[in-house]
């Protein structure tokens, strides 16, 4: 992709805090226009990373830049041309909807003469025309989410923060969210989004896995799912479940065992020869099984494959 295009890019970024290294030497680029997702779980790095690129947060070492803008060196200029949403909501509940749109459009230095297009934007955007004056501690958590995008769009950014935006939201609100980011997107918006929900990822253009402060894969969630899987999938259906999870922890061939749903899944080398000796293990150690087929690999899945056998980092000694 064009040079020109890109609208985040990260080469070797490092946070540390004290001999804790909270992001470690990462390295990444985001596209105009793109989806971009950081996918990890809770104390993976992914808001550090977020608070350094938005120039939050100081980074150790390394380089990064937004809009062209340093990071670092330019962290007054970086915060006017991106919008941020932070993962606890950023409104101030005890005023009105239409005062915390005023609110952000002041602080985003909105121009009066472009202000009441905005407000009205920010109220049909977020389904609230007609609810200006309720107070914002009312309303629902999938409302205030969309009234926190509006709010951090206002001043139309071409880069857009957000972090962690759909914890404790439900899912027909997460969607309904997601589409309002994907008609941003198509807008030329660049939409930079952390999440550890792995089904929220697949909405994005382009990940990154992150775990522990690395990068472990980067590419379409498509790609990550052809190419990041450490071997083949089974799936198994069988009964007692945790006795027959037990058994296939240490079964020969399966390199990892994970419950998903009422069911397991496997990790092993080649799922067509093991099929039939897994099933065959478990029937002699008297577990009724129903069905061992292979299966394509989630998202979560991968994440589990490229994560589970990764080393506790140490804490580094000084000499």
């Amino acid at each position: 992709m064009d040079a020109d295009n890109r609208s985040v890019v990260v080469r070797d970024l490092v946070k540390r805090f004290g001999d804790f290294v909270a992001v470690d030497h990462i390295s990444l680029e985001a596209h105009k226009g793109e989806i971009f997702g950081f996918l990890g779980p809770n104390g993976a790095g992914k808001s550090t990373t977020i608070r350094m690129l938005c120039g939050l947060l100081r980074p150790t070492s390394g380089v990064a830049t937004v809009a062209g803008l340093d990071v670092a060196r330019q962290s007054e200029q970086v915060r006017q041309h991106i919008g941020y949403m932070s993962q606890k909501f950023s409104l101030y509940n005890d005023l009105t909807v239409v005062e915390n749109i005023r609110f952000f459009a002041g602080m985003y230095n909105v121009a009066s003469d472009v202000l009441p297009e905005r407000i009205g934007w920010a109220l049909e955007m977020s389904g609230l025309t007609g609810r200006e004056n309720s107070i914002t501690g009312t309303l629902a958590a999938g409302w205030k989410q969309r009234l926190a995008l509006g709010c951090a769009v206002l001043h139309k950014p071409p880069i857009l923060f957000l972090d962690e935006p759909t914890s404790g939201v439900d899912p027909i609100s997460r969607r309904q969210f997601w589409e309002l980011i994907h008609r941003m997107a198509a807008e030329g918006v660049t939409v930079f989004v952390t999440t550890h929900y792995m089904d929220e990822a697949e909405y994005c253009n382009r990940l990154v896995l992150i775990y522990r402060g690395k990068i472990v894969a980067a590419g379409s969630p498509l790609e990550l799912k052809t190419h990041f899987m450490k071997g083949e999938l089974l799936l198994v259906e069988a009964e007692p479940l945790g006795p027959a999870l037990e058994l296939l922890q240490t079964a020969p061939g399966v390199e990892d065992a994970a419950v998903f749903g009422n069911a397991i899944h496997l990790v092993v080398q080649d799922a067509a020869k093991a099929r039939l000796a897994l099933s065959q293990y478990l029937a002699t150690n008297n577990i009724r099984v129903n069905r061992v087929e292979p299966i394509r690999p989630t998202l979560e899945d991968v994440f589990v494959s490229l994560t589970a056998n990764r080393p506790q980092p140490q804490p580094e000694v000084k000499a």
